[in-house]
């Protein structure tokens, strides 16, 4: 039989940024359509929408370089091609991210090296140092679920054997340590606008960086393989000539992304505050441990992440949780078991732990330049990570919580856990 629901109504939706969308966005919008110019580069009358986002993106995270792209998968690609990724090397990723992550370095012909995770739910330091070989020449952190594990260490790391960092900031607009707004932190960062981010252009993304050079080369790969000079102008240079993938950000995405970006501290702090009060009440529960944030001030708020003592455990978790009513309406998915987190973990990616190519000659894992990078991505290549995900209980907060919202997300936590932990 199943429990009383807590509440019948559904609670809010996954995405952040559209509880937040207004006058503002319509303002710029309607200032390029009306200019009848969505093109960045030339038009009839440019608003140079792209331009100034990228400007006060540049300033919000505080880093010299910025690029507005059409998407957080693009901005990957683009990364990666400005780092020079291809065959013959190895990139390290953690094996909880998105897979996208893992398809940008199989897009570029490399072979991606699994990492595992710790109570931070991103990459564990102490792994990541087994995981380098002399072919490995990006790490790639990735600051899941809207906050950051151990970037100091990592970047330390990468220092240490002088390879890149690639910052994957998808999941994490908004966030910071100690101060410090993640993508700052490596040698170039990406973020993504996606309708479930934190804030949303629909699809987007946006490339940083303090190294010209990598800007330069990532202008050339977002657009037709050169980069632009000032008034952008093609510019032909030897070290900046690629071959590029045509990902530019419209004005249109530029408009609403400008009217998003000046509403994001106030979309983060909605999401944590309602988060820090669930979670300050959830610490009166032995049996359940709280996601280790180290710096709950940088945390954007925008996931619940909640581990308990067993695998069955968890799962009564949650479909008692479920059940009592913590769900959004149709088509949203504000909670689940991790295992059944879709694309999130790396043993659910079907491409990665059959090795698909979309070549012919099963290029990257066939190429000789790879031969020695022959690695299993079957469930059991990282048994702490497996552990965690058989644990633990992933929830999204949605930006419009009320306080009956969240006084109803504590009472069906605590209902739950008298039912499944005694």
């Amino acid at each position: 039989m199943e429990p009383q629901p807590v509440r019948e109504e559904p609670l809010g939706y996954e995405w952040p940024g559209s509880y937040f969308i207004g006058e503002e966005e319509l303002e710029l919008v309607t200032q390029v359509v009306k200019a009848q110019s969505p093109f960045r580069y030339y038009g009839l009358d440019r608003q140079h929408m792209c331009d100034q986002f990228e400007k006060e993106y540049a300033e919000y995270i505080g880093i010299e370089h910025t690029l507005a792209v059409s998407g957080g998968t693009a901005a990957l690609n683009v990364a990666m091609a400005a780092l020079g990724v291809g065959p013959g090397q190895e990139v390290i990723v953690p094996g909880y991210m998105w897979i996208s992550t893992i398809a940008a370095v199989v897009n570029r012909g490399a072979i991606p090296v699994l990492c595992e995770i710790d109570d931070s739910f991103c990459m564990d330091p102490h792994d990541l140092e087994k995981k380098i070989t002399p072919r490995t020449t990006v790490i790639v952190p990735v600051h899941m679920s809207g906050t950051t594990g151990n970037i100091e260490e990592i970047c330390a790391m990468a220092k240490k054997h002088n390879l890149r960092v690639l910052e994957d900031c998808a999941q994490a607009v908004g966030v910071a340590y100690k101060g410090k707004k993640v993508g700052a932190f490596g040698d170039i960062g990406i973020f993504s606008f996606q309708f479930n981010k934190a804030m949303t252009t629909g699809e987007g993304g946006m490339i940083v960086t303090n190294d010209r050079l990598l800007f330069k080369r990532c202008q050339a790969a977002q657009d037709i393989g050169h980069s632009r000079n000032l008034k952008g102008r093609l510019e032909v240079d030897s070290q900046v000539l690629l071959w590029g993938i045509g990902a530019r950000m419209t004005e249109l995405q530029g408009a609403f992304g400008l009217a998003q970006l000046r509403k994001l501290d106030r979309i983060t702090a909605a999401m944590r505050s309602a988060k820090y009060r669930v979670r300050e009440a959830l610490t009166e529960i032995p049996d359940i441990k709280l996601r280790r944030v180290d710096d709950p001030a940088g945390d954007n708020g925008a996931f619940l992440i909640t581990t308990y003592p067993t695998a069955e455990a968890s799962q009564e978790m949650s479909q008692e949780l479920l059940a009592l009513g913590i769900k959004a309406g149709p088509g949203g998915n504000l909670l689940c078991h991790f295992t059944g987190y879709g694309f999130h973990l790396y043993y659910n990616l079907p491409a990665l732990v059959k090795k698909a190519s979309t070549s012919p000659d099963g290029f990257p894992w066939t190429h000789p330049l790879n031969q020695d990078s022959n690695y299993n991505y079957d469930k059991g290549a990282l048994p702490q990570t497996d552990d965690l995900f058989a644990r633990s209980i992933i929830q999204a907060i949605p930006s419009n919580c009320t306080d009956k919202d969240v006084a109803d997300m504590i009472e069906a936590y605590f209902r739950a856990a008298r039912h499944v932990l005694g």
